[in-house]
């Protein structure tokens, strides 16, 4: 029997798979299993995906592999890694590597094995006679029965060598047992799970589900849950999971970040138990290796996740839900550049799976392709907040007067309030008042951020940081001036305006210090109090005590050139205005910006995600964008000037001359030290450009004149 091997290695110019021969004990390896095998004069991990009868080598050029690690990979998520490794124009190696055991990686380390421990008892009375001190007191720690050695040891003094010469007498039995799953705690944040008697609504949701979780095997298209904020979408996932394992089947849940919604993770645990596995970034490599084998084991039957979680290693896959559609970190920053919601959508139609997606504000993509299933009320029937849209032109200061006045309404009160800022930091940049100069990073071609909490400036691309400056190294003066607010900044004004409430800041900064369950549950927990951050304090959360939502700046967005800005812009106001008002003391909003009429804002002010995303689809089909055409980004890089631009010349040119345009290329700011070019590419054509892509990137990565340049590919930009 032959095995065709992908090694683990992420050289993108070599091409597998490679055979190998399979030969007595190792003939019962199977698709899915790892090998230790040789390579040239090294030693690699590799991956069986395909098993033949014969080779087109002759035997005697064939090797062996050196041994078999413990793994067990079902096969179909083995061809759902090598197909994220070709949709994605990436290498196998690194597809593979999404779908293997935690700590596998793409074998640049010894993998995660299974813990094992050694395990002592008695066999029958302890004999004194002729042991020495040690030995005796050995036996006495395990006349309370059985014990790992290690616990031996420290509770009798002694060591292994001990108890070997104690079994060899024949007084002690050694075995070795596997260790306990280490199991991550769960910290539930937010109100309560629901459970009660479903509305017509969500009834209608949960019988269109059931009739597609009747046919197991068969792909039905997927569903968009397209409800208001407050409709209880989650009570809906809760029902359809239960509705999959009734029927033997396991479960997928996927959330933007696991750490910004423990109210989700958390409800499914409350409600399924330890048939939950939890996988995220978060957890130690132990936890997601013990996870990941109490699902393979069928120990646990769902999967809660952020996007990673959709190569959960069940075989029996019925479901798949994706909490918050719309959110932009389902698209995976490095490679491979996966969207989720496209693996989610190709890996449950390979596998007879349902496909239910969920948001109050979903992607015009979502709209055009699947079919929609409509929650249009809150459970409770209360309605979504007033919203008033301000302008800020001629305001001083970050909060506009209608702010100030809803913020001490909420003080005189003493309820909750949240606030919107998608900036963090002190100041944008800081410059010189007298030259102008501005404090720029080192390695990236943009100023620095004022954090003045650590009196610092700050990269938010590579991380570089510097004291606050205190006088201008060109001029030498000593006036420097901060521009723009940022979260830290929103702060302050806030601890003013709301005193003496308290409040409380969330972004990346504040989560980096204290954690981000701490500060919601902080927040929770608090009588009254304002909840100030970016976007993380839009994402999910359900404190049916907040009465007041504030967006500042909430127009920034608009101004990116991004054919997305639009949509993120409307789902960023509509979502964090669906925070406030789930109580009984009723909500409002107030969204600040310089340009109050702005479409996105009127729509969002309104809660017309219809009228929003039936004009955003007009206005993307006008112009080819998604999803009507297809977009592939392309990024060369290099440490000097220069090659990044041939090199992203020559993709191009090799992409068009099988009749697969490409724009640019176009220089991009410096960042982490490499200069940048990219090239994009748009189609009416998925797989051809996909396709011309993939090979262009990889025959100008193996020519030696672009060797000093690297090369990211981005199928689907975010």
């Amino acid at each position: 029997m032959i095995a065709k091997v992908e090694p683990l290695t992420p050289a993108r110019a070599l091409r597998g798979p490679f055979d190998y021969l399979l030969n007595g004990p190792l003939e019962g390896v199977g698709v899915g299993s790892m090998l230790v095998v040789p390579f040239g004069r090294r030693r690699l991990l590799g991956v069986v995906v395909e098993l033949a009868d014969d080779s087109e080598l002759p035997p005697e050029r064939l090797v062996e592999p050196l041994a078999a690690l413990e793994a067990d990979v079902p096969p179909g998520l083995i061809r759902l890694g090598l197909w994220v490794a070709r949709e994605y124009c990436s290498t196998p190696a690194r597809g593979l590597a999404l779908v293997l055991p935690p700590g596998t990686g793409t074998g640049a380390r010894r993998p995660l094995g299974v813990r094992r421990s050694l395990r002592a008892r008695l066999t029958g009375e302890p004999a004194a006679a002729g042991l020495g001190p040690r030995q005796r007191a050995a036996l006495a720690a395990l006349a309370g029965g059985p014990l790992t050695a290690t616990e031996v040891a420290r509770r009798a003094g002694c060591d292994h060598s001990t108890l070997r010469r104690l079994e060899q007498r024949g007084l002690v039995t050694l075995e070795s047992a596997a260790h306990a799953p280490r199991r991550p705690a769960m910290q539930r944040v937010g109100a309560p799970a629901g459970g009660g008697k479903p509305t017509a609504a969500q009834s209608a949701a949960l019988e269109r589900i059931a009739a597609s979780l009747a046919r197991p095997g068969e792909s039905d298209a997927p569903l968009l849950l397209h409800g208001v904020t407050g409709s209880g979408k989650t009570e809906v996932y809760l029902r359809a999971v239960a509705a999959a394992l009734a029927r033997g089947r396991s479960a997928i849940v996927l959330v933007p970040e696991i750490a910004l919604t423990p109210q989700t993770a958390g409800r499914f645990v409350e409600r399924f138990g330890d048939a939950v596995a939890v996988m995220h970034s978060r957890l130690s490599a132990r936890e997601r290796y013990d996870e990941w084998w109490r699902m393979r084991r069928g120990e646990a039957r769902v999967c809660v996740g952020p996007r990673s979680a959709v190569f959960a290693p069940f075989a029996d896959l019925g479901l798949i839900v994706i909490d918050e559609e719309h959110d932009g970190s389902y698209k995976q920053e490095g490679d491979p550049r996966y969207d989720a919601r496209i693996v989610a959508e190709r890996r449950a139609e390979g596998e007879g799976a349902l496909l239910v997606l969920g948001s109050a504000t979903p992607r015009p993509e979502s709209l055009h392709r699947h079919e929609r299933v409509v929650l249009p009320k809150r459970v409770d029937g209360r309605p979504l907040p007033r919203v008033e849209v301000v302008g800020m032109v001629g305001s001083a200061g970050p909060l506009h007067e209608r702010t100030r006045e809803e913020l001490d309404d909420v003080r005189r009160s003493r309820g909750k309030a949240i606030v919107l800022l998608n900036r963090r930091g002190w100041s944008n940049f800081v410059s010189c008042g007298v030259c102008g100069h501005v404090w720029d990073c080192p390695h990236c071609d943009v100023s620095l951020v004022l954090h003045r909490a650590v009196d610092e400036v700050a990269c938010h691309h590579c991380g570089h940081r510097e004291t606050v400056p205190d006088r201008c190294s060109g001029c030498g003066s000593v006036s420097v001036a901060r521009h723009g607010a940022g979260t830290e900044q929103l702060e302050r004004e806030l601890e003013a305006v709301a005193a003496p409430l308290p409040v409380f800041r969330l972004d990346a900064d504040s989560a980096a210090a204290g954690g981000v369950a701490s500060i919601l549950r902080a927040f929770e927990q608090a009588p009254a109090g304002v909840l100030v951050g970016t976007q993380m304090v839009a994402k999910g959360h359900d404190f049916p005590d907040v009465t007041l939502g504030v967006v500042v700046d909430a127009d920034a967005t608009l101004r990116f050139p991004d054919f997305r800005a639009e949509e993120r812009t409307f789902a960023l106001v509509a979502q964090l205005a669906g925070r406030s008002g789930r109580g009984p003391r009723g909500g409002r909003v107030v969204v600040q910006a310089l340009d109050p009429s702005a479409r996105a804002l009127r729509h969002a002010a309104a809660h017309d995600a219809d009228g929003f995303l039936s004009e955003e689809l007009r206005r993307r089909e006008a112009l080819s964008y998604p999803p009507f055409g297809q977009l592939i980004r392309v990024v060369c890089s290099s440490v000097e000037s220069g090659p990044e631009l041939l090199a992203a010349r020559a993709v191009g040119e090799r992409a068009a001359a099988v009749g697969v345009p490409a724009l640019g290329p176009a220089p991009l700011f410096r960042r982490q030290g490499r200069y940048r070019a990219q090239l994009v590419v748009r189609s009416s054509e998925r797989t051809p450009a996909i396709a011309a892509v993939r090979d262009a990137v990889e025959a100008v990565s193996a020519d030696r004149a672009h060797g000093a340049a690297s090369f990211a590919v981005d199928v689907d930009p975010q």
